[in-house]
Formats: C-alpha cells, sequence, structure tokens
C-alpha cells in the first residue's frame, strides 16, 4: 500500500512538474483538444492538400496528426520536452513521419510565414500579442483556427460553437 502511495505521490508531482507548472512558466497549461474538438477545427480550418499547416501549442500532437491525415503538412511547436516526446510517438503510430512534425521551440521565435493555416488553443492573456504575430508574419490569405479563445481586435470571419476562423488580408497589415 506504502508503495502505491509512493508511485501515486510521484505521478501527481510529475504530472503537475511536467503538465502544469513547466508550461504555465512558459505559457500555459497542457489542456488538450478532445477528438470531436480536434475534428471541429480541422473541419473549420478546411485543410487544402499539401498545404503547410502549423499548431502553436501542439500539447500530445493531436490536431498536427489530425491536419497531416487531411493532407496537410503539419507542423507543432511546443516547449514541453515530455509532450514532444508523445507527440513524435503519436506521429510515428500514426504512420505519418514525413508528413506530421513536432518541433521543440517555442512558436513565438519561429517565423510563420511559410504557414497557409495556423490552428491554435492558448490562453486569453496571449492573444493580443498572438494575433500581432500572426497578422504580421502570414501570408494573405491564411487561415487561423482558435479554439476558445477570441483575438481581442480580429473579428473572426466564421464562428462555430467556441471556435473562431479567421483570415489574413490587406487590411490587416495596416494594423
Amino acid at each position: 500500500m506504502a508503495a502505491i502511495a509512493w508511485l501515486l505521490g510521484g505521478g501527481v508531482v510529475f504530472y503537475l512538474v511536467f503538465f502544469v507548472f513547466f508550461p504555465l512558466a512558459r505559457g500555459a497549461i497542457y489542456d488538450p483538444s478532445s477528438p470531436v474538438q480536434t475534428s471541429l477545427m480541422v473541419d473549420l480550418a478546411d485543410v487544402r492538400p499539401g498545404e503547410k499547416a502549423a499548431d502553436l501549442g501542439s500539447g500530445d500532437g493531436r490536431v498536427v496528426v489530425a491536419l497531416a491525415r487531411r493532407g496537410a503538412e503539419a507542423h507543432g511547436f511546443e516547449v514541453n520536452p515530455v509532450l514532444v516526446l508523445l507527440s513524435r510517438r503519436n506521429i510515428r503510430r500514426a504512420g505519418l513521419v514525413g508528413k506530421a512534425f513536432v518541433h521543440w521551440r517555442t512558436f513565438w521565435r519561429a517565423d510563420l510565414s511559410r504557414f497557409t493555416l495556423v490552428t491554435v488553443f492558448q490562453v486569453d492573456f496571449v492573444m493580443g500579442r498572438l494575433e500581432t504575430k500572426l497578422k504580421r508574419e502570414l501570408p494573405d490569405g491564411a487561415r487561423i483556427v482558435s479554439h476558445h479563445w477570441r483575438f481581442p481586435d480580429w473579428p473572426p470571419e466564421t464562428v462555430r460553437g467556441d471556435m473562431y476562423l479567421y483570415r489574413v488580408g490587406w487590411s490587416d497589415r495596416a494594423e
């Protein structure tokens, strides 16, 4: 019984360190989209075969895998090393090596200009800064799907429940 309690305690500590405290210090906690939410995000994204897609804060890679299954060259950006390893395992298990990639780095320092589709499930306090980055870096016509959180000054093109579709256009460059 003591061994079980110790393991449970260790498991809780591991979880708190790698999925709550570590991510909070660098952005957001690990709160994965459900399979239904993932499917809704990818449906709203209207993935086009061969396009380059990015999931910002990709967690366990489930959105990256879903994007790649729809035909995108999908890239995830994740700062949590445990989640990066888990993502890469999930990509291998899905048979998507060479079509889906997870990078162990912050998306804040990544050049996103090569992506025409971006998905995000971030937290409220980063959305203003992220809005500026995406408008500045993404090409005209690029689509962004945000799960739950809205950009503060950017009206969505389409809303489906708590999913928001945005599109970069020339008018966004002037802001």
